[in-house]
């Protein structure tokens, strides 16, 4: 099995990823196509050996859509798109305010054939120079059978510009009011176009970004010895690099000589750091704290962790669920009847006429086909959605809150499950002193002295011991001496006592007595996920540590309250599974999935989607983005990474999880408001439709109604109250 993934232009609403998957599916030797609308891709899974990409191309090109293959510039292919979309909608909007002029001096003036093949010219131009698009698009979507709001565009804009023609040879039409129609509808399709694109275009710069995180250059050691400064693309598999305190670790690879202490946190979610000596693993983009290290490359390129990731984050852009939009729900019934209520029109003045009065009325038959398509187009409908999502992303900006896409909008109420990561999403993401056992009942003196040892080290663990002290007010001693041992401990000299903090094996290597005293306690320490570290003076141990990462003040209630919502909560992460399960119980998550590498995670998700579930993954860190782009609805942790942050749909500020209700809230009350927007898009041209089905309609009605349908609309947004009672606020504990 083979995948590939594409980019496909032309796909203009949600009803055209039923038209890929259909088509790709019928090729023998395709065995799935995932289809985003959000980002336009398709990946596909296919048996190289019955069908070749070439083919699967050629079949998209058929349709009408414009495949190639995928690359990394996303973002800046989606910057130009935005870019042209906001000239197009100024082009057009200088092209209906001069429509607009010539409507006036017609209305004060009378109409004058200057004026007529005014309108006429701008409606041409219009029809080919910025909305070029509609027509073509418009056709394309006919010719796969798809009714939306393309087709009705085209439509009113082919029957205003028939009608003026038309009124060229028979006055009794309105020339220059026809044309002015189609300039409107035109014009008002390509802002609402750009509205749109506004709204769907996101920053999608996590792949770009991820592999930013990895350094651009290696210290490579060569064969008697000496570095050199290289670029990370010419490293090879066995190549053998130096990686020095404080830098990132450029490429995968086994420690061969040194040992340190290293911090994966952004690369695999655990918090703390990995003592790491020789023949361990390291991974790409990890940070060395405090050794030097000599690492020979495993993995390079597509191999390597950091292009894993990142293939699996563009691989769950294209495979998050779809949704049919509201809009394109409505479209599909709302076009075939608009066309119905044309032809029936035309049938019932000409044929009709003729059975009952004895004699067509051609005139009025033709005002009924041409008026009621004109009237057809809902100008406003384009703006609907786009309106309520802008207006709800203020609010939710006003609350610190980024909702950067419009179908987080409309699936977050829907959503049954909420998979969290733990690692500083449920809990605070570093290390923090939690217990201290001493054996002469002295707990400060353990403390004081771990705590003045410590505060000349680099580790984690190191400063989180000192910032117990200092917040327990405990006064430090002077160090003589101090010698850190790269992933054991350290050993220091304090008031002429030899002072040892580390790990049981560098007691038992030290020969420390009695360490059999504290066994009950490091095994009840470590059952609840905690890491303990020893402290000895004079080769005797003296007391013991234990640190973990801690859960976030509001962790416990916010659980709860979605949980009493009915909705289903479980805890997904990288971490080890005594830990893990530690946190959980503390929380109240009955459902733990631990040791998960990032593609497991989005697994995951994914297999939750597959049985049917509605599911938002709340994260933070890289192992965390293939998961937030494969949800339904990702939620990043504002203080999180950046790649985590660019693969979701909703980035919450600060580390208060209440937010999470909050955004939902939002969510709920826009799609509502999106709901109330289309019915009062729609109403005005309801209205219109079977007023220009009497064939006695006024082709400027329509222009009036477009007006006055967008006026509303843009009020009803602006005026709205998004949220009327915030209950989170009033839940205890929770905000």
């Amino acid at each position: 099995m083979s995948k590939i993934q594409m980019k496909v232009g032309g796909m203009h609403c949600s009803l055209c990823t039923n038209s890929i998957n259909r088509a790709l599916s019928r090729l023998d030797g395709v065995v799935d196509a995932q289809v985003s609308i959000a980002h336009q891709e398709v990946l596909i899974e296919y048996d190289a050996g019955r069908v070749l990409p070439e083919k699967m191309m050629r079949t998209l090109n058929d349709l009408g859509f414009t495949p190639r293959e995928s690359d990394h510039d996303t973002f800046a292919e989606e910057e130009q798109e935005l870019k042209k979309a906001k000239r197009v909608a100024w082009i057009a909007g200088v092209l209906v305010a001069l429509a607009s002029i010539l409507m006036l001096i017609t209305f004060w003036q009378g109409d004058s054939l200057g004026n007529v093949y005014g309108q006429g010219f701008l409606a041409i131009l219009t029809a080919v120079w910025p909305a070029s698009f509609v027509l073509r698009n418009a056709w394309q979507s006919l010719r796969r059978g798809i009714l939306n709001q393309d087709v009705l565009a085209g439509s009113a804009a082919m029957a205003g510009l028939a009608g003026g023609v038309i009124g060229l040879f028979y006055p009794v039409f309105p020339a220059g009011a026809f044309f002015g129609a189609t300039t409107f509808v035109l014009a008002f399709h390509c802002i609402g176009g750009y509205a749109s694109i506004m709204v769907h275009v996101r920053s999608s710069q996590s792949v770009r970004k991820l592999m930013d995180l990895r350094p651009d250059t290696a210290t490579r050691l060569g064969g008697d010895g000496k570095e050199e400064e290289v670029t990370v693309e010419t490293l090879h598999e066995g190549d053998t690099i130096r990686v020095r305190p404080g830098q990132r670790i450029p490429v995968d690879g086994k420690v061969v000589q040194g040992s340190s202490a290293v911090d994966q946190q952004l690369v695999t979610g655990e918090p703390l750091p990995v003592d790491t000596q020789q023949g361990d693993e390291v991974i790409g983009g990890s940070l060395n704290v405090n050794g030097s290290l000599v690492i020979k490359v495993t993995h390079v390129g597509e191999d390597s962790f950091l292009q894993k990731v990142a293939r699996q984050v563009a691989e769950a852009r294209v495979m998050k669920p779809g949704i049919l939009r509201l809009v394109d729900r409505i479209l599909s019934i709302y076009v075939p009847t608009v066309f119905v209520l044309a032809a029936t029109g035309g049938v019932v003045w000409s044929l009709g006429t003729w059975m009952f009065a004895g004699q067509p009325d051609w005139v009025r038959s033709g005002f009924a086909v041409l008026g009621v398509l004109v009237m057809g187009y809902p100008c406003a409908i384009g703006m609907a959605t786009p309106l309520a999502i802008i207006r709800a992303s203020g609010e939710a900006a006003e609350r610190g809150i980024l909702m950067r896409s419009g179908e987080a909008f409309q699936v977050f109420r829907l959503v049954d499950t909420i998979v969290m990561d733990k690692t500083g999403t449920l809990t605070e993401g570093k290390p923090q002193l939690t217990s201290v056992w001493s054996k002469e009942e002295n707990r400060n003196k353990v403390l004081s002295l771990a705590a003045s040892a410590e505060k000349l080290s680099e580790h984690p663990l190191a400063h989180a011991i000192v910032t117990a002290a200092s917040k327990e007010q405990i006064s430090l001693k002077e160090t003589q001496s101090f010698n850190a041992l790269s992933g054991r401990g350290i050993e220091a000299e304090i008031d002429n006592q030899s002072v040892l903090i580390g790990t049981k094996r560098l007691f038992k290597e030290r020969g420390v007595k009695e360490l059999n005293l504290v066994d009950p306690w490091v095994k009840q320490q470590q059952e609840n996920g905690q890491t303990v570290v020893l402290v000895g003076v004079n080769q005797t141990l003296i007391g013991a540590l234990a640190l973990a990462d801690r859960a976030k003040d509001d962790a416990k209630r916010m659980v709860a309250y979605i949980q009493r919502r009915g909705t289903r909560v479980v805890m997904a992460t990288g971490d080890h599974q005594r830990v893990a399960e530690a946190v959980a119980d503390h929380l109240g998550i009955s459902e733990v999935k631990a040791q998960l590498l990032p593609e497991d995670k989005r697994t995951f998700v994914r297999e939750l989607q597959l049985s049917g579930r509605r599911v938002a993954f709340v994260g933070d860190g890289i192992n965390d983005a293939p998961s937030l782009m494969q949800a339904d609805v990702g939620i990043a942790i504002g203080t999180g990474t950046d790649i985590a942050i660019d693969a979701a749909d909703v980035v919450i500020p600060g580390e208060k999880l209440a937010t999470i209700l909050q955004s939902l809230e939002l969510a709920t009350t826009s799609y509502k408001m999106t709901i109330r927007n289309v019915f009062l898009a729609l109403a005005f041209n309801g209205v219109g439709i079977f007023a220009a089905f009497t064939g006695l309609l006024h082709p400027v009605w329509a222009m009036l109604a477009m007006g006055l349908s967008l006026t509303t609309v843009l009020v009803h947004t602006l005026f709205s109250r998004i949220v009327k009672v915030d209950k989170i606020d009033e839940e205890p504990g929770i905000t």
